[in-house]
């Protein structure tokens, strides 16, 4: 509802103080509506609960990918950074919050417009023809006075929507490079086992050969030279399967990448990349004592934390829009007249406008919006604190995954070692007839087994170091 509209005179110079001093106003004229925002404390433990890995030197963990000295990786990295759909969705979002940040940062700012018009036109006043020229060429100008700080606010909210914005960008890059890496090093974990089930099935191929010939010279039963084709058989069949295993890996780290197929298979196997497939074995790194300081590192976290800061500025800008608004409106138009072939007149008007405009009756529409932004606000908040607590949860999961493969790692290399031998001796008295073929085949199972628990632990151990890196944050902290 329009309350006032008059018309003011003043002068040029104090306009001009007038506006540089109210548009660089970061708060309503009056103060600005609703509750400032408060920093919210993380509820977390004094200390973490499982234990530390702290062995090795401490490292920067954006650099921590280098440390694997992996040529392969480091370009399966590069390129999915590149083709991520995620990561440009992210930038994008990126871009459009801060449109929206810049539009609202200039909106308690005066707007000016240009305005030219040209007229001609023909009057008689019951005597001859004349003929009338007007051109105008003037200003127009329109500014609203944040006198409750509605404009405040909401420039708050979306320069936080842009902090937040930038958060996820970095939150989509440390999950890409974690999973990225994490299928990197389940296909050579996969190539490793293909390795191990060739070896097994060359070697059941061979005793297969070798029961057949024994069997023709009677030095073996029919039995035993069926067991030894059932034997090279089942291995056979067990390297189909683990290569059948590997493709469907490496088809995952195609799908990542963003790379083709034929490019990706000549990056694993350039001379950047291992000779032979191995697990990389990264470095570790410090990990800090106080749950807290890890948090802060976590960009998802922030991110949240940001989105919360935006939701409590919208309470203060709904809660504004049920205050009175002032609006200003000035212009300055020169007008040339020329009347037929007569002398220019030149006439000069201005005027500034003020209007207050104060709702009455709207429906309860505002304080609806204002509950609704209390509720925004509760959600975001609690969304905070599950993610601090499933931060948390990731970091402990990381910490007890590396606890637990350090202390069944000595055990799970000497029953390795003991197979191995059991396998060999077993081997040397087979062909000395003091073994069956079964015992021999039991024994082979025993060291195939034993080998393909230390590669798993091995595996497990280099999958638990790229989840804590993940759950620390991947070495991005906040501005």
């Amino acid at each position: 509802m329009r309350l006032a509209s008059t018309a003011v005179t003043v002068t040029s110079a104090s306009i001009t103080a007038l506006l540089l001093l109210l548009s660089g106003c970061s708060s309503g004229l009056l103060g600005n509506a609703g509750p400032d925002y408060q920093r919210p404390t993380a509820e977390a433990a004094a200390r973490w609960q499982t234990p530390l890995a702290h062995a090795g030197d401490p490292a920067q963990l954006r650099d921590w990918w280098q440390q694997f000295n992996d040529g392969a990786l480091t370009a399966l990295l590069d390129a999915a950074q590149d083709n991520s759909s995620s990561l440009a969705q992210a930038s994008a979002n990126i871009a459009r919050a801060r449109a929206e940040a810049i539009t609202a940062g200039v909106a308690n700012a005066p707007s000016l417009e240009a305005i030219a018009s040209a007229n001609r036109a023909a009057l008689t006043f019951t005597g001859p023809l004349i003929l009338r020229t007007q051109t105008q060429l003037g200003l127009q100008s329109s500014w609203e006075i944040d006198l409750f700080g509605a404009l405040a606010r909401q420039r708050e909210a979306r320069q936080a929507s842009l902090d937040a914005s930038v958060a996820r960008w970095h939150e989509a890059r440390v999950s890409l490079a974690a999973e990225v890496a994490s299928a990197y090093v389940s296909l050579r974990h996969c190539q490793l086992q293909l390795q191990q089930a060739s070896a097994d099935s060359s070697s059941r191929r061979q005793s297969a050969t070798l029961a057949e010939s024994a069997e023709r010279a009677g030095l073996q039963s029919s039995a035993s030279l069926a067991l030894a084709r059932a034997s090279a058989a089942e291995g056979n069949n067990n390297l189909q399967r683990q290569s059948l295993q590997c493709e469907i890996a490496l088809k995952l780290l195609v799908s990542l990448s963003g790379m083709t197929e034929e490019a990706l298979r000549t990056v694993l196997n350039s001379a950047a990349s291992p000779s032979t497939p191995a697990l990389p074995q990264p470095a570790q790194f410090t990990i800090a004592s106080v749950p807290a300081e890890v948090l802060r590192q976590r960009p998802d976290l922030a991110a949240a934390e940001r989105s919360m800061a935006a939701a409590n500025a919208s309470i203060g800008a709904s809660e504004a829009d049920r205050y009175p608004r002032l609006n200003l409106v000035g212009n300055i138009t020169p007008t040339r007249l020329i009347m037929n072939s007569g002398p220019a007149v030149s006439v000069t008007t201005w005027s500034i406008t003020s209007s207050l405009l104060a709702p009455l009756i709207d429906g309860g529409r505002r304080s609806a919006n204002v509950e609704a932004a209390r509720a925004d606000h509760r959600a975001a908040e609690s969304l905070w604190r599950a993610r601090v607590r499933n931060a948390v949860r990731e970091v402990e999961e990381a910490l007890l995954q590396l606890q637990s493969t350090q202390a069944r790692s000595e055990d799970t290399r000497l029953a390795a070692e003991g197979y191995r031998a059991n396998f060999l001796a077993t081997e040397t008295r087979q062909r000395a007839g003091l073994a069956s073929r079964i015992e021999l085949e039991e024994a082979r199972r025993l060291d195939i087994n034993a080998r393909s628990a230390v590669t798993a632990l091995t595996h497990e151990r280099v999958q638990a170091w790229v989840a804590l890196y993940r759950a620390v944050g991947g070495g991005w902290s906040a501005p």
